[in-house]
């Protein structure tokens, strides 16, 4: 039987995890090293080595982590709810997670741009299957005329770029804004957006 972890590296481990997260999002998995990954732990190199055998192991481990969450949003999407609030709240999720968790949104477009070496299973399977069972969804509201007649799988990559947007290109958007807040007034026009775009 395999001995449970100690509390030391249970905490070692998310240490490892955190610092992976902070360096494989503004380096991107080529650009980061485990040396960097180890100083930003507090870790020697072979201490971080004890826990994964390899730069790959933490990007994995931190892919996994966050695939969990990332779905969520849209299991929420209740058939049986009203279809414009229904839709409304999963793109307000969406942009509050894009909000909560810029990091993990750019370590999960970073692995998309680079052709999802390390999740490509789980796109054609788990999100495929999520998509398409929400798409089905939307499209019952929209041939009862309960919403407008829109392609759901093109409404839900709206969703999105409408909120994903500021998370991964947060210092474009700064920029431009002139604000230390790239969400300001995102979530006034997300509604006004999607109000339009579903309006029968």
């Amino acid at each position: 039987m395999t001995k449970p972890p100690t509390r030391i590296q249970q905490r070692n481990r998310m240490a490892i995890l955190d610092a992976g997260l902070v360096i494989f999002s503004q380096f991107g998995f080529r650009g980061s090293t485990l040396d960097q990954i180890a100083e930003a732990a507090g870790l020697s190199k072979p201490n971080l080595l004890y826990y994964f055998p390899s730069k790959e192991a933490i990007h994995t481990a931190l892919l996994e982590r966050l695939l969990e969450n990332w779905l969520d949003p849209l299991k929420a999407l209740d058939g049986e709810g009203d279809p414009v609030e229904e839709i409304m709240g999963y793109a307000r999720r969406k942009l509050a997670m894009s909000r909560d968790y810029p990091r993990e949104s750019r370590l999960f477009a970073n692995e998309i741009l680079q052709g999802a070496p390390r999740i490509k299973a789980i796109l054609h399977t788990d999100l495929k299957d999520m998509v398409d069972e929400k798409a089905v969804i939307i499209k019952g509201w929209a041939d009862a005329g309960l919403i407008a007649d829109v392609d759901p799988h093109h409404l839900i990559f709206s969703i999105w770029a409408l909120t994903q947007h500021y998370a991964d290109f947060d210092v474009q958007v700064r920029a431009v804004l002139g604000t230390d807040d790239p969400f300001s007034g995102a979530g006034q026009f997300l509604d006004h957006v999607m109000r339009s775009i579903l309006r029968v």
